[in-house]
């Protein structure tokens, strides 16, 4: 019986080749694909796929946030992590999400092969070169990190600090969320507070410094680093 996946990458061209190669493995059944992180979710809720193999920096909303949301709702849909960011706050933030597997960009597909094979398996893959990083980092969790600013943040806060980090407007934003303009107005001037900075410039340094969003996702939608936005 095949492995039935759902890919999800915002780059067509990355897209495409995978999925390409995907689909010459008999052993894998590539039952959809997607490029932005909210239609991952919608798609996986619909086909219910035994994988998501899902980018980490994608538009409208980021891998980590997608893995948290699917698995809350369908745990038992594994997530693999594909991504160029090898940083090990990155990786760990999957992995608390709820990732089984992480396997960088720059791998061969037979890893990525591998690491879908092993997590159907309820195994946990990360491509080698992370190994040795992600176990120092979580030895060592308790000094390095004590205060984590993303989980600082509600899972609503980061998903309005990606959202006007991407150049959405607060009309926009209210819209996309079902929620009143003023309460997106109330809840950009919590985050600001909570984590110190000035505005919107800020905030979108930050999200592309904690992996919220990619410098590619903030152009698209015309968010300016230094300081213009729309309102």
């Amino acid at each position: 019986m095949s492995i039935r996946i759902v890919l999800a990458d915002d780059h067509q061209l990355m897209r495409s080749g995978l999925a390409a190669l995907l689909r010459k493995d008999e052993d894998f059944e590539l039952i959809g694909e997607v490029g932005d992180g909210i239609s991952a979710v919608k798609m996986v809720r619909q086909l219910q796929p035994d994988i998501l193999v899902i980018d980490l920096s994608m538009p409208g909303m980021n891998g980590v946030e997608a893995i948290g949301r699917i698995q809350s709702d369908l745990p038992a849909v594994k997530c693999i992590c594909l991504s160029v960011h090898n940083e090990s706050r990155m990786v760990l933030a999957a992995l608390d999400a709820g990732a089984t597997g992480y396997v960088l960009k720059d791998s061969s597909f037979d890893d990525l092969a591998q690491a879908i094979r092993r997590v159907v398996a309820n195994q946990t893959y990360l491509s080698p070169a992370l190994v040795g990083l992600v176990v120092q980092r979580y030895r060592h969790r308790h000094r390095v990190e004590s205060v984590d600013p993303p989980s600082s943040l509600t899972k609503r806060e980061r998903e309005l600090v990606q959202l006007f980090s991407e150049g959405y407007s607060t009309s926009e934003i209210a819209c996309r969320l079902s929620i009143s303009v003023k309460t997106v107005a109330t809840h950009r001037q919590h985050v600001l507070r909570k984590l110190g900075i000035g505005g919107i410039a800020e905030l979108t340094r930050y999200a592309l410094r904690e992996g919220l969003t990619s410098i590619d996702a903030c152009r698209s939608q015309g968010s300016l680093l230094t300081g213009a936005h729309r309102h």
